[in-house]
């Protein structure tokens, strides 16, 4: 009698060789699907990087302008605020300086009349200084505005009064009541004047 577990034995070790052979097979084909997908991939990676090339050394060399160019533009802007701060203080140098020269005058002024009692150099003394000081303020640029037998110009003038009269035709100022002046083309203070009216 032949035994029925020898036939179950065959069987199964047959089967065991086909998967093993099957199993093979498949881990071969793994293997060479895997070796044409790195080919397949490898290739256009390399002409995507000979591509990206031209591209990658224009951005360096952009990227690098910007940054060279936001630097001289950050110390451009650090120039400008240190000057903007030396011209608040010191901006008034030049104009104090010559004002040291009036002082100098007054010092003499006042040295130069403590022993005199005569009026007239005193008279002397002061008109020596006053007309200093005015020559300092026109080098300056300081401008005394003209009033008295010009046209109003609300621009110079301040009216502060209106006098009917015949004598001078309207719109005529008639009085400067106190001196106005200007800087270059501006106006510091404006003229107080007394304006002429028709009666």
């Amino acid at each position: 009698m032949q035994n029925p577990f020898k036939k179950a034995v065959d069987e199964t070790e047959n089967n065991n060789e086909n998967n093993i052979e099957e199993t093979e097979t498949i881990e071969t084909t793994e293997a060479e699907s895997s070796e044409n997908s790195e080919e397949i991939t490898e290739t256009p990676a390399e002409e995507v990087q000979e591509e990206k090339n031209p591209w990658q050394e224009k951005y360096e060399t952009l990227n690098n302008q910007y940054l060279r160019l936001a630097a001289d533009f950050d110390n451009y802007r650090k120039r400008q605020e240190q000057e903007r701060e030396n011209l608040l203080k010191y901006g008034a140098e030049n104009t104090v300086k010559k004002l040291i020269e009036v002082l100098d005058n007054f010092d003499r002024g006042l040295k130069a009349i403590e022993t005199v009692d005569d009026c007239d150099k005193v008279k002397e003394c002061y008109n020596l200084a006053y007309k200093n000081f005015n020559d300092v303020l026109a080098k300056i640029g300081l401008e005394v505005i003209k009033a008295e037998g010009e046209e109003f110009d609300p621009n110079l003038h301040e009216a502060v009064m209106r006098t009917p009269t015949d004598e001078k035709p309207e719109n005529t100022i008639i009085a400067e009541l106190q001196k106005g002046y200007k800087l270059g083309d501006k106006v510091l203070r404006p003229t107080l004047v007394n304006v002429a009216t028709e009666q």
